[in-house]
Formats: structure tokens, C-alpha cells, sequence
């Protein structure tokens, strides 16, 4: 398990800015404000203490995606349980529960990220419970639930075959699924309805082009009812 820097909060204060996310000004989060700062600030720790690189400060435009589908649409999540996979900053988490949520659990493997999320949901006066657990290591880590979110989750290959293969089995055992995704290189739409489609700002420096269309897509369970959560 990676470590966290001898103070995680003074570290995350210290190379980030209270920003305003291009679509939930609603929000003000702690974010880099460049790519190279943070990154260059991580570096030493990624190879000497097992440091994860800091998805976490900044606002990817799935999660954005996903935040201001739940802020235009309370009604989905209002009074009902939501579990956030791969939270990141936590904007998903956050909208969530200003949108009346009962319940809002955040997930993310990289510890330092939830501290970032919790951070973020304190700037905004918010607050929900966070979990490092694997979740896609089996049911058995996964609390309860009826809406489940997930933004940017399609970087990898093998990450985004688990991913949907989770997505999608949540979806078969009768829950609503929301993915938010800007057309990553292993996305597939095939079994995904889509809800709203945004235009979101992005930095040349992370996604070499100043706009994203972004998508929020409801995962539909497999064919013919199959339920299966890997």
C-alpha cells in the first residue's frame, strides 16, 4: 500500500489553490493549478516511498460530468444510498450529497486522494465517509447501496474491462449506474444509455485540447438479466 506524506493535509495545502471547477462552480476544491508543480513534488516520493501520482488534484471531466448531472437532476439521488468508485478529488461525492443523498461513501485505493476529497467536501461546508478498499476485488468489500457513480475509469485496459464488468453487474442486481466519461481510449458505449452530454474546459497540459465532450452514461446490466459482479 502506498504511503502518505509525513503530513497529508500541509502537503496537499501546500501544492494546490482553492479553484473553481470549469462545470460546478458551485464548488471550490483544492486542485493544481499546473501539471509540473505537483507532479515534480511527487516524484521522489513515487520511488522511494510507493507514493501514487496525484490524480487527485485534478478535476477530470467524468467526475465533473457526473457532479453536474446529479446538481441539474437532485431527484436521482435524493434520500437514497450512493457509493462513489474511484472517487479522485471527490466533486462526484460532494454533488451527490448536495443533492440530498442519504448516504455517500467515497472509494479510492490511493489513501492520499481521500484525505484531498475530504478536504475538498470541508471547503465546501459538505461531508461523507470514505473507503480504500479494492472494490473490484470482490463483493464482499462493498457496503450497500442503491445509485452507484464512477467517472474517468477507462485509462487503462485491463482497468476498464474490471470496471465496466463491476459497472455492469451492479446494474444487473437492480441498482442505477452512472458513468461519466469524455471518450477515453478503452471507452466502449455498447450496453450504455446515454443521459447528458457536456462541453467541458480542459488543460492542454493534461488532455492536449482546451474542450472535452464529456458524457454521462446509465450502465445497463447484461443481456437477458445476467447479473455478475467479479
Amino acid at each position: 500500500m502506498a504511503r502518505l506524506p509525513a503530513d497529508p493535509e500541509a502537503f496537499i495545502r501546500a501544492n494546490t489553490a482553492l479553484e473553481t471547477p470549469a462545470m460546478v462552480p458551485e464548488f471550490r476544491l483544492w486542485l493544481a493549478s499546473e501539471y509540473v508543480p505537483i507532479w515534480q513534488a511527487t516524484e521522489a516520493w513515487m520511488e522511494e516511498q510507493n507514493i501514487d501520482p496525484p490524480y487527485w488534484a485534478f478535476c477530470w471531466p467524468g467526475g465533473q460530468a457526473i457532479a453536474r448531472y446529479l446538481l441539474d437532476h437532485p431527484e436521482e439521488v435524493r434520500g437514497r444510498r450512493v457509493i462513489d468508485f474511484a472517487a479522485g478529488s471527490g466533486v462526484s461525492s460532494m454533488a451527490a450529497v448536495r443533492a440530498g443523498a442519504a448516504s455517500v461513501l467515497a472509494n479510492d485505493i490511493d489513501r492520499l486522494s481521500l484525505i484531498a476529497a475530504r478536504l475538498n467536501a470541508a471547503a465546501n461546508g459538505l461531508a461523507f465517509e470514505v473507503s480504500d478498499e479494492d472494490w473490484l476485488a470482490g463483493p464482499e468489500a462493498e457496503p450497500e447501496a442503491d445509485i452507484v457513480i464512477a467517472g474517468d475509469v477507462c485509462y487503462e485496459r485491463d482497468m476498464s474491462a474490471r470496471a465496466l464488468a463491476w459497472l455492469r453487474g451492479h446494474a444487473g442486481a437492480g441498482r442505477l449506474v452512472l458513468l461519466g466519461d469524455p471518450g477515453r481510449n478503452y471507452f466502449s458505449a455498447q450496453g450504455l444509455e446515454e443521459r447528458a452530454r457536456y462541453q467541458i474546459p480542459t488543460s492542454l497540459q493534461l488532455e492536449n485540447r482546451g474542450m472535452r465532450e464529456t458524457v454521462v452514461w446509465r450502465v445497463l446490466p447484461y443481456p437477458h438479466g445476467t447479473v455478475r459482479i467479479p
